[in-house]
Order: C-alpha cells, then sequence, then structure tokens
C-alpha cells in the first residue's frame, strides 16, 4: 500500500436532490480521517475541498438530466486532482459527496491506469443513462458513464472514452437495480455479487474470488465504495437507504482482505449524509473502513 495518501474533498450535490450529502467530506474529516491514518504511519496531505459552490437546479431540457453541464465541469476538475496525486505517486482518497463524483475520479485514475479495474461496492448499479433514469439524476449514472454509455458530455471527461471495461468491474451489494440496469449488466456481461450471493457464499468467498478475479486481467484496481451499500442499521446517513445490505463487519473483512492483497491503488466513499445521520455514525463508519483498506489491524 502507498504510504502517502492525498485526501480530495468533493462536496458534491448536484447529482440527486437531497441536500446535505454536500457535507460528507467534513463529517468524514469531523470523524478523524487524517489522525486515523497518520496513526497508520502514513504520509497524509488533506487537499481541502474542491470548490462546487450553490448552485440553483438546472435541468436539462434535452436530455432532462439534473446539473449536466455542472456536474460534467466539477467532474473534469477532480479529474485532474486525482491525476496529479497519482502522477505524485500517492494515493488518491476522495470524500463524496454524492456518488456521481466517481466521473471524475475514475477519468483521473484511468488516465494513468489503462487497463483499471474497479469494485463498486454500492447498493445501487449507478448503471443508468438519460435514457432509462426514472430521475435524471446523475448519482444513479457514474459506472455507465465510466463504460462509456450516456452523455457524451459525462462520458468524454478528460478526453478520453470508455475508462473502463465491463470485465474488469466487479459490483459489490446491489439489492436495488433498475429494469434499465439489468439488461446493461446482462449485456455487457459485468460480474455482480448481489446481497442473495454475498448471504450464500459469505463475504469471504466474494472477496476471494473478486480479488482473483481482478488479478487476473488489470493493472490496478480502484475501490467505490457507497455507504448505502451497508446496511442502513450500520449506516443511516445515507441518500438512498435500500434494507437488507452488508453489515458492518462483513464490510471490515473486506476491506482487510484487499488490505491483505495489496491490490487497490485509489478508493472514493461517498454519499455520506450528515443531516439524515444519527450522530455522525455513517462517517465514523467510513472512517473506520478507510483505515481497514489502508491496513489497520487489532493486532
Amino acid at each position: 500500500m502507498n504510504k502517502k495518501v492525498t485526501i480530495i474533498g468533493m462536496p458534491m450535490d448536484l447529482g440527486q436532490m437531497r441536500r446535505g450529502v454536500d457535507m460528507g467530506p467534513s463529517a468524514i474529516r469531523y470523524a478523524g480521517i487524517v489522525e486515523r491514518l497518520q496513526n497508520l504511519n502514513l504520509e497524509v496531505r488533506d487537499n481541502g475541498d474542491i470548490p462546487v459552490g450553490r448552485p440553483e437546479v438546472v435541468i436539462d431540457p434535452d436530455t432532462n438530466m439534473r446539473n449536466l453541464e455542472l456536474v460534467a465541469d466539477r467532474s473534469s476538475i477532480l479529474a485532474e486532482e486525482v491525476y496529479s496525486a497519482i502522477e505524485r505517486g500517492e494515493f488518491p482518497l476522495v470524500l463524496g459527496g454524492d456518488h456521481s463524483i466517481a466521473i471524475g475520479t475514475l477519468a483521473g485514475t484511468a488516465k494513468h491506469y489503462p487497463n483499471l479495474g474497479v469494485i463498486w461496492y454500492d447498493a445501487h448499479g449507478d448503471l443508468n443513462t438519460a435514457e432509462t433514469s426514472p430521475s435524471g439524476n446523475i448519482h444513479g449514472m457514474p459506472l455507465a458513464a465510466s463504460l462509456g454509455i450516456g452523455h457524451p458530455s459525462l462520458t468524454d471527461i478528460g478526453g478520453f472514452a470508455p475508462k473502463i471495461k465491463p470485465e474488469n468491474v466487479v459490483i459489490i451489494g446491489a439489492r436495488s437495480l433498475d429494469e434499465g440496469e439489468k439488461e446493461l449488466i446482462k449485456n455487457k456481461g459485468i460480474k455482480v455479487y448481489t446481497m442473495h450471493e454475498i448471504d450464500r457464499l459469505g463475504m469471504t468467498k466474494v472477496m476471494e474470488e473478486t480479488i482473483a478475479y481482478l488479478k487476473e486481467r488489470t493493472d490496478s484496481v480502484h475501490l467505490s465504495l457507497d455507504l448505502d451499500g451497508l446496511d442502513p442499521l450500520d449506516a443511516p446517513g445515507v441518500g438512498t437507504p435500500v434494507m437488507g445490505g452488508i453489515s458492518y463487519r462483513e464490510s471490515h473483512l473486506a476491506m482487510e482482505m484487499l488490505a491483505e492483497e495489496n491490490i487497490i491503488t485509489s478508493a472514493e466513499f461517498v454519499e455520506v449524509n450528515p443531516i439524515l445521520d444519527e450522530k455522525n455514525k455513517t462517517a465514523i463508519a467510513a472512517v473506520a473502513l478507510m483505515g481497514s483498506l489502508l491496513g489497520e489491524k487489532l493486532l
């Protein structure tokens, strides 16, 4: 694991309708992420937050997508910051913000790693497009956009598309998929471990298979962790909670196994919404999981 970590805050709330997720990076910092990582003898640099601003909601008349130009613009800025951190030999740790930020994170990461693998730890597939999205919310589209599917303003960020190959993606924890997403998963052959597989196989087997699968075919792996991948009992402060999720302990095990294999080269933790939270419980869980991912052990 890289000993130099760069924290990048991305207080994006433009990709969905519920306010409060823009305070996610602050909540995570308040929960002690910098100190936690420094205690692991990591060299931590906090780059602060990328300015997002407080614009009015703009709905694109042609696509019904919310804040399309603004999301694209801020994603381009994030992509450059992530790419620069990797070029300096640092591990970019991006704090969200809603999951639309993954468009920028993956654009910056894939610019450095041309055969990038992605673990999408999430209750949702985030594989919608303007044509399939029930809401027009871009936080439900970042994985599709990164696969080169969707509006050119999102797919072409960084000047190239696609960012990732469908065979290099593993979705873990899915339990809420729209019909268009199900069709795309089948058509593209994307590997998915739903909650059914996690319950049936156990998290150990799921992670062993995921690690072996990605090690065979990628040159690095990015972790995109949406806190709604966890069960709402463990992570209540998210905008789109879905019951029956991954437990806190299972999530720690997953992070610990990734740390042991040393395959994660960048990560983002998204959708922490302190307004919907209970005593910062979700941000505290996020920080604990980041610690496990970056090498923290009990003994």
